[in-house]
């Protein structure tokens, strides 16, 4: 039972159904005006141009048509990137849980919301839009019986379930803001996640099941929350019939919502208040809680999934990625839903129990749209085509991309081997900044073209600018530069929570009065946008973004470091990977312990995945004479470009360039050697 209580066990345990509206509110036409539009007198061209030069008039029917309203807005827009203030749907009011729930359920109850793919292959759980919106109010009752209050924030810690969804949108209906924390990420990154938006709660689990192995995520929070003062319960739910210790704040999540009723009165929200957090990498080392308000991001979401991905009524759409990251927000629960689809969520990984897991997913539950990451399609391809062309793919429409740029090779796998040449491919570039697709192959005009490993065209409503080193706008096709946006969308993050001066700072200060993205791309002669990677200190490792000072942050912690430095480099399945150089204290000892030491401190203090692929001693670093890390000299020695290396006349002495050189080969003739 316990290994099915995160679906409709929850369900089958609470009983039967009471009070769930079979009355309300005329349900608005989804969406369905916006699709016809662009195929009917409105080309793509020309509703593109009209987002541009009219936001309010392209906008504002679609908001007022296609989600629920309590009260209507009376302003569409009030934007200025030069002071960053970005408000949308302004007087509005309205509740996303509704829109995602109720509406689906006065229409058209039954209707399968979620399949849960669980870890183990075969054993999927269907959850109707009614069960869904009972479980949601259930455990939004529960919030509100031990003190959640509208504004409140509350930490979600869960792998994918229908119950981290029903959490998310218990808090959206009784208006706390939820904080979801990817259930890969330690003890200490949690802490300060926890602690930088003072969460008064905390949702986990007792343990999570990922590609046969067991997570021992309540371990996890118990180490956190020893260090969160504002942290008043913590909600238990059961993955697995292992027991767990429970202490004086943990609360059996099951049990305390088996006493409350499937009925919660909506929290009527400003388009403008707070929906979530969500922390990603910053350059700084310390993660920024990015927030995303209610209305806006709500309808861009729903806008992007239904267009992007060629959505209809009757698909099965397949995001498999985690919820603790912004595509799982986006388009596992928040779009999906709102559009009434059927959405999956993958709990478990694409090699497991084979590197067939994601095809033999798509021939039993007939999924329609494929979205994953570019790293699982590089690791996938690298097994042959056999364990695609083992299964039925035949009801695949369109594939996509998300994360980081797809190389060639990878996307012609994706069209040729896994779509039979006969699916869409879509190379989205989006970020948890901008809440939804904002360059993608489509939508566009019928039958246009689509270039292979380019995101292209930008959605309704994004502007793209390319900006040169000194600020400049640059002009014309065949060219690259820095991407910015310069107007703005209804999906964009607000502020960052807390700090808005550093939200100013890291996306309006560079180039005063447009948005910048942290990415460099290039625009062809026909206009299409491709993404050419970060150009601050970010690495993308797995679609993960993690900041080169987060990593030397956990790196410097050790006793024998007392510099390092860490730059992100090409890899062939992660798309980049760190590379770590440090400098020992001569009293170290043995340099192997140390980098194994070090290894642990990266997975203790962040995670995992952010544990460098290469370290490298080295007795000191490349810096100028002002005591600055010349970062971009380590670059071109590890991707083989040092015989490119630029003006190096800043640098104190630059005879450590030879000295780092020497290292590297030394390292570089090690590692062909072989242990």
């Amino acid at each position: 039972m316990a290994a099915r209580s995160l679906g409709r066990g929850v369900l089958r345990l609470l009983g039967g159904v009471r009070g769930v509206g079979s009355q309300g509110p005329a349900v608005p036409r989804l969406w369905g005006s916006a699709p016809a539009a662009a195929k009917r007198s409105s080309s793509y061209r020309e509703r593109r141009a009209q987002a541009v030069r009219e936001p309010a008039a392209f906008w504002g029917p679609l908001a007022r048509d296609g989600l629920v309203w309590d009260t209507p807005y009376h302003t569409v827009y009030d934007c200025d990137f030069r002071s960053g203030r970005i408000g949308w749907f302004l007087g509005g009011q309205l509740n996303v849980s509704v829109n995602c729930l109720d509406q689906h359920v006065w229409k058209s109850p039954e209707s399968v919301a979620l399949i849960w793919e669980r870890d183990e292959p075969g054993t999927e759980v269907r959850i109707t839009y009614r069960e869904l919106l009972e479980t949601t109010c259930r455990l939004a009752n529960t919030l509100k019986r031990h003190g959640v209050c509208r504004g409140d924030r509350v930490a979600i810690y869960m792998p994918a379930s229908p119950l981290s969804v029903a959490a998310m949108l218990a808090c959206a209906r009784i208006g706390a803001i939820h904080s979801v924390v990817f259930a890969g990420f330690s003890a200490v990154s949690l802490t300060g996640r926890i602690n930088d938006a003072k969460c008064k709660v905390v949702i986990t689990v007792n343990q999570a099941l990922r590609g046969g192995r067991v997570l021992e995520l309540k371990r996890i929070v118990d180490e956190a929350v020893k260090h969160c003062p504002s942290v008043q319960h913590v909600m238990v739910a059961h993955r697995t019939d292992r027991k767990v210790h429970m202490g004086d704040l943990d609360i059996p999540l099951e049990q305390a919502m088996a006493k409350e009723e499937p009925v919660c009165a909506p929290e009527s929200m400003g388009s403008e208040d707070i929906l979530f957090l969500l922390y990603t990498s910053g350059s700084t080392g310390k993660p920024k809680g990015l927030v995303h308000t209610q209305a806006g991001y709500l309808l861009y979401a729903a806008l992007t999934h239904r267009l992007v991905f060629d959505y209809r009524p009757g698909d099965i759409f397949g995001c498999v990625a985690d919820i603790g990251w912004i595509t799982g927000h986006s388009y596992v629960v928040y779009g999906p839903l709102c559009n009434g689809a059927t959405s999956v969520l993958f709990e478990s990984t694409p090699v497991y129990p084979d590197p067939g897991r994601y095809w033999e997913t798509v021939q039993r539950l007939k999924i329609t749209q494929f979205y994953g990451a570019p790293t699982a399609v590089r690791l996938l391809l690298k097994y042959g085509d056999s364990w695609v062309k083992k299964y039925d793919r035949s009801s695949l429409r369109t594939l996509g991309s998300v994360g980081e740029p797809i190389n060639q090779e990878a996307w012609e796998w994706l069209y040729d081997v896994v779509g039979d040449r006969r699916c869409t491919v879509v190379d989205t570039w989006w970020q948890t900044e901008t809440g939804g697709i904002c360059i993608s192959p489509r939508p566009s005009e019928e039958g246009a073209e689509i270039i292979p490993a380019m995101a292209m065209r930008p959605f309704f409503g994004i502007v793209p600018v390319l900006m040169d080193e000194q600020g400049n706008v640059v002009e014309g096709g065949d060219v690259s530069g820095a991407l910015c946006l310069s107007q703005a969308w209804p999906g964009m993050a607000r502020t960052i929570f807390g700090d808005h001066q550093r939200f100013l700072d890291a996306y309006f200060k560079a180039y005063p009065g447009y948005y910048f993205t942290g990415d460099g791309a290039y625009r062809t002669p026909e206009g299409y946008y491709q993404i050419t990677g970060r150009m601050d200190d970010v690495i993308n490792i797995s679609g993960h973004r993690v900041g080169t000072a987060e990593i030397e942050d956990a790196l410097a912690d050790h006793p024998a470091v007392p510099e390092t430095a860490v730059i992100g480099y090409p890899h062939d399945i992660k798309g980049e990977a760190a590379f770590a150089f440090i400098v020992l204290k001569e009293d170290a000892g043995d340099a192997d312990t140390v980098m194994n030491e070090l290894r642990s401190a990266v997975a203790t203090k962040i995670a995992k995945y952010a544990v460098p692929d290469q370290i490298l001693v080295v007795k000191r670093l490349p810096k100028t004479r002002s005591g600055k890390v010349m970062r971009r000299l380590l670059r071109k020695i590890i991707t083989d470009k040092a015989q490119d290396l630029g003006d190096t006349t800043t640098l104190e002495d630059p005879s450590v360039v030879t000295e780092i050189l020497s290292a590297y080969h030394k390292y570089k003739d090690k590692q062909a050697a072989g242990p």
